[in-house]
């Protein structure tokens, strides 16, 4: 049984035997994230990976997507907005290398752009055969964030250019063959392989936060991928195609959205 400890917006928090299930819940819109949901997820990341209070965290979404990704009709529209949003994901690695708990992603659905991303930090990602990932970045004049430059890579290795520059929907089934899944199950079975994940790695008397540190990509080497992505990032909103990409893809989905955004 699961009691709700916390929840308000777009973010619902539950404990479930111990595990903290974290729940993007803005099913109307794909679970997509904007700037204030993606603060909360890394505060709320961060008071519950110290283990005082959980063995560990999975992260899913509600209804039929774990998240559309950043919220393109909040994207930003001043420079302070711009560092401002890619921050935020930033800050979501962050606070999921630092955790001293598991960490699971349970990936119900399509993950796009920056959320299939905050993935890649995760420690593992269960799927199920719903589950698709998708990189429209390069497409949409935006860059790729979250330290994903060498997590992807990390993952999938040479996969990750074609993955990145092409952007190809990735279904569960290549999913799982080339690593970005470790395992996929059915779609009733996903939470609940999700915590006996975070359970069995979390035996009594447990090393796991320090094999969770031998394990995890090098704080270094994750801060030099921010800076080389938000140099990027800097580059696509200086010439304007950041702006161009986005305004398109609004236009695309509803020929009013252009003005609002």
């Amino acid at each position: 049984m699961s009691h709700p400890t916390e929840g308000s917006g777009s973010l619902d928090v539950d404990i479930v035997r111990g595990v903290a299930v974290l729940t993007l819940r803005r099913p109307e819109r794909l679970n997509a994230l904007d700037v204030a949901t993606r603060l909360r997820l890394a505060r709320v990341i961060r008071e519950l990976g110290t283990g005082e209070s959980v063995r560990g965290i999975v992260l899913t979404g509600a209804g039929r997507a774990f998240s559309a990704g950043e919220d393109l009709r909040s994207a930003p529209t001043t420079d302070t907005e711009f560092r401002e949003a890619f921050a935020s994901f930033h800050d979501i690695t962050r606070a999921i290398l630092a955790t001293r708990v598991p960490v699971v992603a349970a990936v119900n659905g399509i993950a796009v752009g920056g959320a299939s991303e905050i993935t890649l930090c995760c420690d593992a990602r269960i799927g199920t055969p719903a589950t698709e990932y998708y990189q429209p970045e390069n497409g949409r004049g935006i860059t790729i964030s979250n330290a994903s430059s060498v997590l992807l890579r990390r993952l999938v290795g040479h996969h990750a250019m074609r993955i990145v520059l092409g952007s190809p929907r990735v279904g569960a089934d290549e999913a799982l063959r080339i690593g970005l899944l470790d395992e996929v199950v059915e779609p009733t079975a996903l939470l609940d392989r999700a915590i006996e994940t975070v359970v069995g790695w979390t035996p009594e008397g447990n090393t796991t936060a320090l094999h969770l540190a031998l394990l995890r990509p090098l704080a270094e080497e994750v801060e030099a991928a921010f800076a080389r992505e938000d140099v990027a990032a800097q580059a696509s909103w200086d010439s304007g195609v950041l702006t161009a990409g986005v305004q398109g893809f609004l236009a695309a989905k509803d020929p009013r959205s252009s003005s609002r955004s």
